[in-house]
């Protein structure tokens, strides 16, 4: 083995799908490599040991935001133990900013972009001469029709333990500052046919959970038709051995035919990620976020009342122009429209993004660590900022979680932002932690709160223990569904 594919994923349950568009487009070097992940909170010295163990000449990194602060640790040891191996970086977080970064001066050659074609040449040129000059190489970006498709890649350990993230199309058409995608120049198809042939060959080897990583699945409702309807097909045929799909949408644009598909779609085997971020209108002009609000209101509306979707709807706070007015009052609206999970997000500073143009006029101050979260803009101070981040990590734990779908509506009320800002401000007061928050003391801190509040002790009691009893059997939801989503679903 010559050349070693490797990264950081976030989980196990994380299956890369860049290093395996990387080994199915080697070419003639594809015998001589191989794949090796690792997950995040590893130690460096196994890592490095795992790796040196292959003898790899060569050793390429995918780099992402999540994994930047330790793939730098690797790269580092693995120079000072092996300083002959070669290594070349890859992804997103080494495509901009690349001379500023750290790990780009311990690596060899760093690989910017599309990285599908040109990391198969320049680990050719590294191997057989002549030896790459520069050390930065801007990814060529191929016609979709010359990329080989990765899935056959997959083990059958993947397949039975992993998810299985899928692509029918790379990039966007839409250029919102604070996302990577505004730097595409489009959405490029994958030929619909051949990609919906080798999702035949993944179900056949028994996967059922697809994640699509498309920015923007709705897109091309043709395209959007065939690939729903190939999984309609897979329910149909197989109602006791039901699959799971994941599924990102533009929110208004959802046309009756979408819609009709849509609903045909049984409980537990659909979900979809909309992001909203705003739905405040100078914000979206101020971030070039091209948006229908009324009609992304109506849609997620219908989603929520005429289709039986898992919906997980996500808002970003901290953007330029953004108040905590304005952003409670897209949260209680969002609210109001009734989706499963509302993603709270906070704005990032991601390397190459436009956002970046907005710092002095908004005055945004970012971390300069990953993930490069911000700390406070000339509308949210640093103290109030910090405030918001609990609220999304609280959040996260009670009303994402699904665990508490009768206690959350009585504690948000009338005015859900406000409400649980509170709730939030209280509960940090009071434990002094956002993280390990076990479950039972959880329960017992919302308890508390109820009774703060105004609620009787024991009816406090009452509502939480409906969250808690037993429910049995639900027939509706399919065991493909994540765990989260499945409490959603079975509520």
């Amino acid at each position: 083995m010559t050349i070693l594919l490797s990264t950081l994923n976030a989980r196990y349950t994380h299956a890369s799908l860049g290093l395996r568009y990387l080994l199915a487009n080697m070419g003639e070097l594809q015998e001589q490599t191989r794949i090796q992940e690792f997950v995040i909170g590893a130690k460096t010295t196994e890592i490095v040991e795992r790796i040196l163990a292959h003898k790899p000449r060569i050793v390429g990194f995918g780099v992402y935001i999540w994994n930047v602060e330790e793939t730098n640790k690797v790269v580092g040891m693995l120079k000072r133990v092996a300083p002959d191996v070669v290594v070349v970086l890859g992804g997103p977080e080494v495509s901009y900013e690349t001379n500023e970064q750290e790990i780009v001066r311990l690596a060899d050659y760093v690989i910017t972009g599309w990285g599908d074609v040109t990391f198969p040449k320049v680990c050719g040129e590294i191997l057989n001469g002549p030896k790459p000059i520069m050390k930065v190489h801007a990814g060529h970006q191929p016609p979709m029709a010359e990329l080989k498709l990765p899935y056959s890649l997959y083990s059958d350990d993947d397949i039975k333990n992993r998810t299985i993230y899928v692509e029918a199309s790379r990039g966007c058409p839409f250029k919102c500052e604070f996302c990577l995608s505004a730097l595409d120049k489009t959405a490029w198809p994958f030929n619909i046919d051949l990609f919906l042939a080798e999702m035949e060959g993944l179900h056949a080897r028994g996967a059922r959970l697809f994640k699509f990583v498309d920015r923007t699945f709705n897109l091309n409702i043709k395209t959007s038709l065939k690939i729903m309807q190939f999984f309609l097909d897979k329910l149909e045929a197989n109602p006791d051995d039901p699959v799971y799909a994941h599924f990102e949408l533009v929110p208004d644009h959802l046309p009756d035919a979408l819609k009709e598909g849509i609903a045909r779609f049984p409980h537990g085997a659909l979900q979809f990620e909309i992001g909203i971020q705003s739905f405040n209108p100078e914000v979206q002009t101020l971030v070039s976020r091209k948006q229908d609000n009324q009609k992304a209101a109506d849609n997620i509306r219908w989603l929520c009342d005429h289709s039986t979707a898992h919906m997980h709807v996500d808002l970003i706070a901290g953007l330029p122009g953004e108040t905590v007015e304005s952003f409670a009052e897209g949260f209680n609206k969002l609210w109001a429209l009734g989706p499963h999970e509302i993603q709270f997000g906070i704005l990032k500073r991601l390397r190459g993004t436009p956002i970046i143009r907005h710092t002095e006029p908004f005055g945004l101050v970012f971390d300069p660590h990953p993930p490069y979260t911000i700390l406070a803009n000339k509308h949210i101070d640093f103290q109030t900022m910090q405030r918001l981040v609990r609220f999304a990590r609280y959040w996260d734990l009670v009303a994402n979680s699904g665990r508490f779908t009768h206690t959350v509506p009585v504690l948000l009320g009338g005015t859900p932002f406000q409400n649980f800002m509170a709730f939030s401000d209280w509960l940090y007061a009071n434990t002094d932690a956002t993280h390990r928050i076990a479950l039972d003391r959880l329960t017992g801190m919302v308890q508390r709160w109820l009774v703060h509040t105004g609620m009787g002790a024991e009816t406090a009691a009452q509502l939480l223990a409906s969250d808690f009893a037993p429910k049995g059997k639900v027939a509706h939801v399919h065991l493909p569904a994540p765990q989260r989503q499945a409490r959603h679903l079975a509520a």
